[in-house]
């Protein structure tokens, strides 16, 4: 039952409604979110609507914007490994990272775009699917990404990544979470550390006989 509709039946005074969040970020060139004010006007129309039509009190209203605000603060750069062209199918390029610092694309199908680090500008020729190194068929960073040329070694970014991409980063099959680290006007500050072996395994408790 909605909020409005259990305050007027029961009598209920509500003195606060938190929405939630929903205001979205830029992840690819298609996407075209509204802007702050947009939505705060579309939402705070409706909830008077909504408010007036239940002769109801204008509750506070709360919003999570976090994504909105951080979501497009972030890049994750990846280094290309090995490439593989299946004839009249796809070319696939692996990268050193995938479901373990991204679980979205594999989970609910998120979209991102990459772009060529040292190669701007140069012209998109390549049609290829950016594979993780996870021993999983669903681990696709992206598809059908537009690229130039790449060797093995070179890095590819993915903007948009700093809402969710370390909060929700995991060590699946005990793969250590990278660094993080703040650029500003020229100053690079590392912020998170990348994580070792030593880490993943500092919590492992051996039995005396299988000990060294």
């Amino acid at each position: 039952m909605r909020w409005f509709q259990t305050a007027s039946q029961y009598g209920i005074t509500i003195k606060e409604v938190d929405i939630g969040g929903g205001l979205g970020i830029r992840y690819t060139e298609s996407d075209d979110p509204p802007s702050i004010d947009e939505w705060a006007k579309t939402v705070c129309e409706s909830m008077v609507a909504v408010c007036e039509a239940n002769d109801l009190p204008l509750p506070k209203l709360l919003c999570e914007p976090g994504r909105s605000m951080v979501g497009s603060a972030c890049v994750t750069a990846y280094t290309v490994g090995g490439q593989k062209t299946v004839p009249g199918i796809r070319t696939y390029i692996s990268v050193d990272g995938g479901m373990s610092d991204n679980p979205r694309p594999i989970t609910y199908q998120s979209l991102y775009r990459v772009l060529a680090a040292g190669k701007m500008s140069a012209p998109l020729s390549e049609t290829v699917t950016m594979a993780g190194k996870h021993c999983e068929s669903g681990d696709v960073v992206i598809h059908s990404a537009s690229l130039p040329p790449l060797d093995s070694g070179e890095i590819v970014v993915v903007p948009a990544t700093g809402a969710y991409n370390y909060s929700m980063a995991s060590n699946y099959n005990r793969v250590p979470r990278p660094a993080a680290v703040q650029v500003n006007t020229g100053q690079a500050d590392l912020i998170l550390q990348r994580e070792t072996y030593e880490d993943l395994v500092r919590h492992d408790r051996l039995p005396d006989a299988l000990k060294p």
